[in-house]
């Protein structure tokens, strides 16, 4: 078994047990860092930045409760209405999808699109769509 005597991160003289093998708790995260940064990203962690992105942005843009956003706006900042959680059936038909809590149904209005940006509330649980 090899001892080792350098930060794996920093290159620095290592004091103290055997077994350690970083200076700090800062080497340690950054090498840690550097190391996933060299692995290609996962299909899991794609889909995870991506919903986190889509749950940001429509949490910025529905403060009201119910609200109309240019789709543009939206896309804009990074907004992939092809990632989201789950979707609830209104009774006109109208299908939202949601990203957690918060739901989006595309519009089309004088040519634009748009977006209406909902919350969840409690009454879509009796009929929400898993």
């Amino acid at each position: 078994m090899r001892i080792q005597h350098e930060c794996l991160y920093c290159g620095k003289e290592l004091v103290g047990r055997t077994d350690k093998k970083y200076c700090d708790l800062h080497c340690k995260s950054a090498y840690q860092y550097q190391k996933s940064k060299e692995n290609p990203e996962r299909f899991y962690d794609k889909v995870d930045n991506q919903l986190r992105l889509n749950r940001k942005i429509l949490k910025e843009y529905n403060k009201g409760g119910k609200v109309t956003v240019r789709a543009e706006v939206l896309w804009n900042l990074g907004f992939d209405p092809n990632f989201f959680t789950h979707y609830w059936k209104n009774q006109k038909g109208d299908v939202y999808l949601f990203v957690y809590e918060y739901g989006f149904l595309k519009r089309k209005e004088n040519g634009k699109e748009k977006y209406i940006l909902i919350r969840w509330q409690d009454y879509m649980t009796k009929t929400s769509k898993y």
